[in-house]
């Protein structure tokens, strides 16, 4: 347990009732909420502190001073749901007990989503906000009405080439109603925006297209009071951005990004939770920076609250052992061997497991930066003058946005290796615009490609090394939360091409899976059932004489996705076991998600879902005919 300290919504009120200026107002409400998003992220477990940080005076500002009734506001990067989330906590927007359940399953998702109230987009996947607002614009004219719209996104962000689509329609419709602000504090996920993809002149960018460009000091209320002040007089009739020069991790030194060290490229508190110790210096600094704005206003001191809180939720099953590290370290290995291989990513570098490579081989290391169509295409250019390619990002990203490249490649016969981390329902505490859950049905049809999911370090390896000897493209679904202690001494193979082993020998209900999570679930409601479980790592391809031989004699085939159920595996083994005509065809069950996934811990994503070894249990008990629960206790189990 550790004891924690938030500020009730009771102070913000004091503190805005007693301070007249606005400017002061401001600079005290950015302080409070500072703190009440350290408090946030540290009670999830995870979160982003930086963004939110660095944000925190400009929403402030927004939310205090500048926004009237009618308008609408929202973050286009979403990174900085903690802080957007805290201030509007902090001024009665948002129920108060939501601060206590940030990325718990009922509480506020990871990312913005529009079932949050005031949030009216989901956002969090990158780039989209600016045509969200231009078609928001479009809308209220149709509809007779005036409303200005304020987007805010990052620098990092601005790599995503859909930004620059936007931004000419723009202009040419004459959107004076549409702000964009750039949270422009020079990072991205973990490192610097000018040593990734430089975006170069960006006031010059803009205003290439013909909009309307200001600039401030974006941790400088001051400043911005200023610049909005002056974006209305200046530019009524055309779209503006504000560039505001921020400070990742500002308003406390110690996440401050001007206290890294000279030459240090990681900055640390992008995502996930900080120390205990990083923890308790930030929140006496962050106290002692909005105490003296409130002696400053001559008010007292802050009185906080404090909550007991258990430890930050695991991961389902215990591990520490992670696939992508483990990938990284044998695609390092591989192209020591094979100097064909080339590894692209996409600002993910620290996720992926590529900081071994980067360092051993930096002359085939491209980071291309938030830009995963021109990641893939670079990739069948690469692969068109005989380098093997291998590109990386999460995976909720990698089949989404570049499927068409993906297509283009496989027409052109080009071989290329996408690798997708993040993979499946877990992590949920992103929420669902990092989930991946409908990858395989995504790209599983792609001619030429196949979709292969290890389920542990072993078979992790032995995956590193099929990719690169396989004919054709492959794409290397990896699951990112630790691998169970249960599965680390399965055996990793050999892989043959849309064949699987059992791991658990049982009764005549068998029961297949990919992965780390669905096999750690399956074996843990195996014992109950008998089950016979199996380690199918193809998720589209199947042997159909392996299969006819495993469902000979069965009762039922199970077979359990950690992905949407239309276009997952079950598809593929239930399409072959009719393809089969089998003798005696066994009864067939799939599982799978069937809504859009859910935020929370591990455990309750599992759960609402069905794919917890009790729900599983469960499942197969009431669908099943004949399924009957194991004496466990005369088993001797």
């Amino acid at each position: 347990m550790r004891t924690l300290t938030w500020l009730p919504v009771t102070e913000f009120e004091r503190v805005r009732a007693g301070i007249a200026d606005p400017h002061l107002r401001c600079r005290a409400v950015a302080a409070m909420t500072r703190i009440n998003t350290l408090y946030m992220v540290s009670r999830a477990g995870s979160g982003h502190l930086g963004s939110s940080f660095s944000a925190a005076d400009v929403v402030s500002w927004l939310l205090l001073e500048e926004l009237r009734e009618e308008d609408v506001y929202f973050s286009s990067k979403g990174h900085d749901a903690p802080g957007l989330y805290a201030a509007l906590i902090g001024l009665g927007r948002l129920e108060e007990d939501l601060l206590h359940r940030l990325r718990r399953l009922g509480g506020l998702p990871g990312h913005p989503d529009v079932r949050t109230p005031h949030m009216p987009f989901n956002t969090g996947s990158l780039g989209m906000g600016i045509s969200k607002a231009k078609g928001l614009v479009l809308g209220n004219r149709l509809a007779g009405r005036r409303q200005r719209v304020f987007v805010l996104t990052g620098d990092g962000e601005l790599q995503e080439g859909q930004n620059y689509e936007a931004l000419a329609g723009a202009v040419h419709a004459r959107m004076g109603e549409l702000t964009v602000v750039v949270d422009h504090n020079k990072l991205q996920s973990d490192t610097w925006v000018a040593d990734v993809s430089d975006l170069g002149d960006l006031a010059a960018r803009f205003a290439g297209f013909g909009w309307g460009v200001l600039r401030c000091d974006g941790n400088d209320v001051a400043a911005l009071d200023r610049t909005f002040r002056e974006r209305e007089r200046a530019h009524p009739d055309r779209p503006v951005v504000v560039i505001a020069d921020t400070v990742k991790g500002a308003g406390c030194a110690r996440f401050a990004a001007t206290s890294m060290a000279p030459g240090e490229w990681r900055y640390r508190f992008h995502s996930g939770a900080p120390s205990p110790a990083d923890h308790a210096a930030a929140h006496e600094e962050l106290t002692a920076a909005a105490n003296a704005v409130l002696a400053e206003a001559g008010l007292a001191p802050l009185t906080g609250r404090t909550a007991s809180v258990p430890d930050p939720p695991g991961a389902a099953g215990a591990g520490t052992v992670s696939l992508p590290r483990v990938y990284g370290e044998a695609l390092t290995a591989l192209a020591a061997r094979d100097e064909r291989v080339v590894a692209l990513d996409a600002d993910l570098v620290l996720d992926t497991g590529l900081v071994p490579f980067r360092d051993a081989h930096p002359g085939r290391f491209v980071e291309c930066g938030i830009a995963e169509q021109d990641m893939v295409s670079m990739a069948g250019g690469l692969a068109a003058r005989g380098f093997l390619p291998f590109v990386h990002s999460f995976s909720c990203f990698l089949h989404a946005r570049p499927n068409e490249q993906i297509y283009n490649n496989a027409s052109e016969d080009r071989k290329v290796v996408y690798v997708g981390s993040l993979a499946g329902v877990l992590p949920a505490a992103p929420g669902h615009s990092h989930q991946a859950v409908r990858d395989v049905s995504a790209v599983g049809a792609v001619p030429g490609l196949v979709v292969l999911e290890p389920a542990n370090p072993a078979q992790t390896r032995a995956a590193v090394d099929y990719c690169a000897a396989a004919p054709q493209s492959v794409y290397l679904r990896l699951v990112s939360v630790p691998c169970a202690a249960e599965l680390l001494d399965l055996p990793a193979g050999p892989l043959v091409t849309g064949r699987g082993q059992v791991v658990r020998a049982g009764g005549r209900v068998v029961a297949i899976g990919a992965g780390p999570v669905v096999l750690a679930e399956l074996l843990a409601a195996a014992p109950a059932l008998d089950l016979t479980v199996v380690n199918l790592p193809w998720l589209n391809r199947v042997d159909p004489r392996w299969l006819a031989d495993l469902a000979e004699g069965a009762d039922a085939v199970v077979v359990v996705d950690n992905h949407l159920t239309r276009g997952g595996q079950a598809d593929l083994v239930a399409r072959a076991l009719l393809e089969a005509d089998l003798p005696r065809p066994p009864r067939f069950l799939g599982i799978g998600l069937t809504e859009l996934p859910v935020c929370g811990t591990a455990n309750e994503a599992l759960e609402h879902h069905g794919l917890r070894s009790d729900r599983l249990t469960d499942t197969l008990l009431a669908r099943l005919p004949g399924a009957r629960l194991v004496d466990l206790g005369r088993c001797g189990s």
